[in-house]
């Protein structure tokens, strides 16, 4: 992988300078905020990196495996609508995650609620979850 390959998450950094600093290396599981931590799964989706999805969850709501993503799935692009607090250590992040598999567009509009212990954010679940499905 160089340098240079953009992240998958649509900021305007190299992977390596952004989500993927959360993924491997010193920051490994260290996303600073919830907004990190959602980009940072995102990519991981996009890279198939099932164990730091599963590192990233919450134990309270982490299933016991996360299976492989269906042949030909391409993730095409992720759009953070909103990034909101509601304490030190609670957040939420607003977003649309869009892909394509079987020939279809497809869109998942999520809000996560997202959690910190121990120094370390958690995905916790999605209790508002719209919009799953083909565009």
């Amino acid at each position: 992988m160089s340098m240079h390959d953009p992240c998958p998450c649509g900021l305007p950094a190299a992977y390596l300078a952004c989500c993927g600093r959360y993924h491997v290396g010193p920051l490994a599981l260290l996303a600073p905020t919830p907004e990190a931590l959602m980009r940072s799964r995102y990519s991981a989706f996009v890279k198939d990196l099932r164990g730091y999805l599963l590192d990233t969850w919450h134990p309270s709501t982490r299933p016991p495996m996360i299976e492989a993503p269906e042949p030909g799935l391409k993730w095409l692009g992720l759009d953070v609508r909103r990034a909101t607090m509601s304490g030190e250590d609670r957040g939420t992040v607003d977003f649309v995650a869009r892909s394509k598999w079987g020939g279809r567009a497809h869109r998942l509009h999520e809000v996560s609620a997202f959690v910190r212990e121990g120094g370390r954010w958690y995905y916790v679940d999605a209790p508002q979850t719209r919009g799953v499905g083909p565009d």
